[in-house]
């Protein structure tokens, strides 16, 4: 409740978009100093395994913008451009496949125009298979006063000088265009400072001054995280003493289609679900009908009109409406035949290592810990193997320190690897509780661990914190408490 926006990591993508769009915003010189330091020895920003491409674009263009307005020392600021050039051509050339990140199809385009617009060196290529025509139609509609779809917004600053002060874009009650300090500046346009009452130039000051100059790709969070840190620790039995305005304000955030992540974000299927299973888990169900908004026929969308599909997401749908049909029986045989559906799709997108893999989250640890608690908990015997299969692949993955991770091992992924083996589903064998010991002396050398790497796909990589904190908490009580119950069935014996 203390920070009630939520809290979420800077981000190399909207800090360098806020370099060259509000050169006038306080912190300008921190935000500089921070792409700086992030980048890496080899040049780029971001990463592994084609996450870099964004980041280091956008921070590539950043620096150049700097030096071009003397917003820095061109001795510093034109290396290290010429690094992310270096470092971003080969990637754009031969690009790995791109991760599934949201308006990546519209983001890269965009910035590729920009650092060509520097005229530096040989002008950018765009990556085989990808063009401009979409961003094309996004400018075409705002010119002509069309009113973009609400999930545009949060990508609005792709639209450049269309985005300016658009007539069919509104700030919200806090000053945000889309949950985005990038849109809400590009929506501005000024490169001297906006009139001091300016409701978006305020919120634009809020999140600089809270964050030291950098920003966040996505803020305000409110309702996701409040969701997400309640379903962690309440599902895992851990003792909270829940705020009555929490869940006041969770259950009001809900609305006939839905709810969003935070001001300015459309409704989506995740944070409705979550919402929905946690007021469940509190004693306080609320009738998941909402979520019929996102319902295909085949699975759910995250937000209408979906390019893809998410596994997450899914396996949340079948969180709230099972929670829901426990609390209130009697609802039960009305909502089994969608959870039905829902199971037997999600056990239809198991891979063939029995992990799943998903479009909101990098690590396939997050995906399969989603899908095995939903499966294990709510879909029934006929899934058993679904969460045995996952189980194997966890502990056939574990790293010699004893954690998990898809690039190094980190409290994050280990967390989520501990409940898989641990929280739902059949009771779990030797190997199994063996593994998760050794994950959870991990978290514990780790301690009060806070650098968190990001994980989590938008724009830009990102982590929300105070979700990641919880799903360690969840971990390390799970693990503990069932440490306790082995303990005491062999003292019995």
């Amino acid at each position: 409740m203390a920070k009630p926006w939520g809290q979420v990591s800077p981000s190399v993508y909207e800090t360098g978009r806020m370099v060259t769009l509000a050169p006038w915003l306080v912190g300008q010189e921190e935000r500089v100093a921070y792409l700086l330091g992030e980048q890496r020895g080899d040049g780029s920003w971001g990463a592994p395994d084609g996450y870099g491409l964004v980041p280091t674009l956008s921070a590539t263009e950043a620096l150049l913008s700097a030096a071009a307005r003397g917003d820095g020392d061109p001795g510093v600021l034109v290396p290290a451009a010429r690094a992310g050039l270096e470092a971003v051509r080969p990637a754009l050339q031969d690009p790995p496949e791109l991760p599934d990140t949201p308006a990546i199809e519209l983001i890269v385009p965009h910035l590729v125009s920009l650092v060509n617009d520097h005229g530096c060196a040989e002008p950018l290529p765009l990556p085989s298979g990808m063009d401009g025509h979409r961003l094309d139609m996004v400018r075409h509609l705002l010119e002509s006063g069309g009113e973009p779809p609400q999930k545009l917004l949060h990508v609005l600053e792709v639209a450049g000088t269309a985005a300016s002060r658009s007539g069919a874009v509104r700030p919200t009650a806090i000053g945000t265009i889309g949950a985005s300090p990038a849109a809400t500046a590009a929506w501005l346009d000024a490169l001297a400072p906006p009139d001091s009452a300016d409701s978006a130039r305020r919120h634009l000051e809020a999140v600089a001054r809270r964050y030291g100059g950098p920003v966040p790709v996505g803020l305000p969070i409110t309702v996701f995280e409040r969701g997400w840190v309640l379903s962690w620790l309440v599902r895992a039995g851990v003792p909270v003493e829940v705020p009555p305005e929490m869940t006041a304000d969770l259950r009001a955030a809900i609305g006939p289609d839905g709810t969003p992540a935070g001001a300015g974000l459309p409704a989506d299927a995740d944070t409705t679900s979550v919402a929905l299973y946690a007021l469940s888990l509190l004693g306080m169900p609320v009738e998941p009908r909402p979520l019929a908004t996102f319902d295909t026929g085949a699975h759910f969308c995250t937000w209408r009109n979906e390019d893809g599909f998410s596994v997450s997401v899914n396996a949340h749908v079948l969180d709230a409406y099972g929670q829901y049909a426990r609390a209130r029986p009697a609802t039960a045989g009305a909502y089994a035949p969608v959870m039905t559906r829902v199971a037997r799709w999600l056990a239809g997108r198991q891979e063939s290592d029995g992990s799943w893999r998903d479009r909101w989250h990098a690590s396939p640890y997050y995906a399969t810990l989603s899908c095995v608690l939903a499966l294990g908990e709510f879909g029934g015997p006929a899934y058993t193997e679904a969460v045995r299969a996952a189980r194997e692949w966890v502990v056939s993955t574990q790293r010699d320190d004893g954690s998990w991770g898809r690039w190094a091992g980190m409290p994050e992924e280990t967390a989520y690897a501990v409940q898989t083996l641990l929280l739902s589903g059949p009771e779990p064998d030797e190997r199994c509780v063996a593994a998760a010991a050794l994950g959870d002396a991990f978290l514990s050398r780790m301690g009060d661990f806070a650098d968190y790497p990001p994980l989590w796909h938008d724009k830009d990589l990102y982590t929300p914190t105070a979700i990641v904190r919880a799903a360690v908490l969840a971990a390390r009580h799970v693990a503990q408490r069932h440490a306790e119950g082995e303990n005491r069935g062999r003292n019995r014996t």
